[in-house]
């Protein structure tokens, strides 16, 4: 075999290498989304060992979250220390909030910033979500309301509902940018379709006090009912505060909203 020959077949090798590890991830997440944690541990496992960081992180996420193994925080860390070495940005996030929390390492805001910054600049969704709320709170890097909203702009591009949120309190509360009820809403707006119980309150919100939208005391308790029932603490409250100001027939059509309505896909809408 020539030189040539040698270089494409490695080349070939190392490309089937790389499909066999993405496969195996995507095999596991299936299988443990189908309630089989024990085969997803292999597939993980077998990932990591043909080259993929992720494998060693999901594994991490098992035993963080106590999911087919008791729970082991210790264990996890390992797990997302390895997967870090290996360069996994999904990895490097969960490790940085370790740090963040001081869980089962020293609490190191410095360490934690450059964890999880690393994996927001990578690329990660959830690592641009909370690199810019680093930098919002000024933890490991100095405060800059300017770049934090432009990590979670970049997280919100692909569709991170945390960031979604984040983004439309800073346009409401005037955080970074000058204040603007209305681009809240549309940020509330594009959450609270997809049924995220935040986004319903702060529609809910809104609609009660005519911030951004015009008010609509109906659709106020309609959004408040549901973010209740989703476990937004504060929506019971103003759900009932709602519920003795409307007569009887708005009542009616405001329990008649919630009834009815459907969730749209976050992916199918635009703020």
């Amino acid at each position: 075999m020539n030189r040539l020959s040698k270089y494409l077949l490695a080349t070939l090798l190392a490309a089937a290498a790389a499909n066999i590890a993405r496969a195996d991830v995507t095999e596991g997440i299936r299988l443990l989304e189908s309630g089989n944690p024990a085969d997803s541990v292999k597939q993980f496992q077998a990932a990591f060992e043909a080259g993929n960081a992720d494998g060693a992180f999901y594994i991490g996420r098992l035993f963080e979250m106590g999911l087919g193994t008791d729970r082991d925080l210790r264990r996890a860390t390992e797990l997302y220390a390895a997967a870090v070495s290996k360069g996994s940005a999904k990895a490097q996030n969960r490790l940085g909030l370790m740090y963040l929390s001081g869980e089962t390492v020293l609490q190191d805001y410095a360490r934690a910033s450059e964890l999880i910054c690393a994996s927001a600049d990578a690329g990660d969704a959830n690592g641009q979500f909370n690199c810019g709320l680093l930098y919002s709170e000024g933890k490991g890097v100095v405060q800059d309301w300017v770049r934090a909203l432009a990590y979670w702009q970049k997280a919100a591009a692909q569709n991170n509902v945390a960031a979604l949120n984040y983004i439309g309190q800073a346009y409401r509360d005037g955080s970074g940018v000058s204040a603007d009820p209305a681009k809240a809403v549309e940020y509330f707006q594009k959450t609270g379709a997809a049924g995220n119980p935040m986004g319903m309150f702060e529609l809910a919100r809104a609609y009660a006090d005519g911030s951004g939208v015009e008010a609509d005391p109906i659709k106020a308790h309609a959004y408040a009912n549901m973010a209740g029932v989703r476990g937004q603490p504060e929506a019971i409250a103003l759900r009932d505060t709602i519920a003795a100001q409307l007569s009887a027939e708005d009542l009616t059509k405001a329990q008649a909203f919630a009834r009815s309505w459907k969730a749209v896909p976050i992916e199918q809408t635009k703020p």
